[in-house]
């Protein structure tokens, strides 16, 4: 294939990894929020704080875990952490299996999850800087985003087949078994990895806790890439939980209508990935993300306007489409622009930081929305979450900054 770049045998394993455990959650799609509303029957307001608990908990666990991995081996953390959510994922259909299952062991997954998902995306960004060279760096990015939406074209239909056929704790099941083949692929990666050598003292100091954090508030362009982005995240998965109450329950759609509506229009999201490269090449990475980061924020307010039925999906189909191919393209590049401009020995703190913000950010917003919900009704609610994403491109960074020139030679970038 032209312009098809081989970045090697580790990395063709780090990316079978992420495949398969990214296939396990597109088949398990919102398979929480779908076992609160089918089997145990909960409402808007106990499936939104199912949502926001997972992850406000979660990213509070988390906050430690950056300066701890900064300076530990990531590939054993990253495997540790695919273990941690194959055995938490593990106890759903085992409790379902023997009538036990209750709404609070569904809070209490969520919480595990959502805290080892923090840690690995945090370990597994400064795994890929010391495995690939910086100018391939959008590369493998952009080959992480394609897998993720390819993922979620196929699994969500299959997924809600399967809840159809085999019961609602199916997907779990399929999810918890991704990522113990996960661990297993990036136990297959080899190689050598030095332990990161640390300066001063050798205690956690609150300081470390911070460092993400200083980075990312003292630079002038990630600033506000950092505040647009969790703010948009927010409002887009604060209205998720709505929507399942709002199409499963009231408008009464099938759980496979439910996710074919969202799985089909993820070939957008793997266009997008596809060209980020190129445009990115041609335009910049700083004129791409402002370009797309302002057009994805027109799209979340049609989904208010959705009704029962083939006009229902359509509409869906439509409007998911516009907004997955914009993220798409936009992801990639943040996460590429990210890396760039993060020195080596913060990458785990920096990425920590960034992710615990963003899963604070929508546990709170969830949280809200799902008040809201309640008093206003889910549509009503998804329509001012649409609403106030049309001002979310105001944050978006108005300037450029080069990146810092690489070190000679990284600590972290023997392979």
């Amino acid at each position: 294939m032209p312009g098809r770049r081989a970045l090697g045998r580790r990395f063709g394993w780090l990316w079978a990894a992420y495949a398969v455990s990214s296939y396990g959650s597109g088949f398990g799609f919102g398979a929480l929020p779908l076992i609160a509303v089918l089997v145990l029957h909960s409402g808007p307001t106990q499936v939104a704080a199912l949502a926001a608990a997972g992850r406000a908990v979660g990213a509070v666990v988390a906050v430690p875990l950056g300066p701890w991995m900064e300076f530990r081996r990531k590939r054993p953390v990253m495997m540790a952490m695919d273990l941690t959510r194959f055995a938490a994922l593990l106890s759903i259909p085992a409790a379902f299996a023997l009538g036990r299952l209750g709404f609070a062991q569904l809070l209490v997954v969520s919480v595990v999850v959502a805290a080892a998902d923090i840690a690995f995306k945090a370990a597994s960004g400064a795994f890929l800087k010391a495995l690939v060279p910086p100018e391939d760096l959008l590369v493998a990015n952009g080959r992480f985003e394609s897998t993720t939406w390819t993922a979620t074209v196929v699994g969500p239909p299959l997924g809600g087949a399967a809840i159809g056929l085999f019961g609602p704790v199916t997907t779990v099941l399929a999810d918890a078994v991704s990522y113990l083949l996960s661990a297993l692929g990036i136990r297959a990666i080899g190689g050598t990895e030095p332990r990161p050598t640390r300066t001063g003292a050798p205690r956690l100091r609150a300081g470390d806790l911070l460092e993400g954090w200083r980075h990312i508030l003292a630079h002038p362009v990630l600033r506000p890439l950092f505040f647009n982005s969790i703010v948009v995240n927010g409002l887009i998965m604060a209205s998720e939980p709505l929507l399942a109450v709002l199409l499963l329950g009231r408008l009464g759609f099938a759980p496979w209508q439910y996710g074919l509506a969202f799985a089909a229009p993820c070939v957008g999201g793997l266009v997008g990935s596809r060209l980020a490269r190129p445009l990115a090449a041609r335009f910049g990475q700083h004129r791409v993300m402002l370009a797309v980061g302002a057009l994805r924020a027109c799209w979340p307010a049609g989904l208010a306007f959705v009704q029962p039925g083939v006009p229902g999906i359509l509409l869906i189909v439509a409007v998911q489409l516009g907004l997955v191919t914009c993220c798409g393209l936009f992801n990639p590049v943040l996460a590429t622009y990210r890396l760039d401009h993060t020195d080596p020995d913060k990458v785990a703190r920096t990425l920590s930081a960034w992710s615990i913000s963003s899963s604070a950010a929508i546990a709170t917003m969830t949280a809200l929305w799902g008040a809201l919900a309640a008093v206003t009704g889910p549509r009503a609610a998804i329509a001012i979450a649409g609403l106030l994403l049309l001002a979310t491109p105001l944050l978006l960074p108005r300037r450029e900054r080069a990146p810092r020139p690489e070190p000679e030679l990284a600590p972290n970038h023997a392979v």
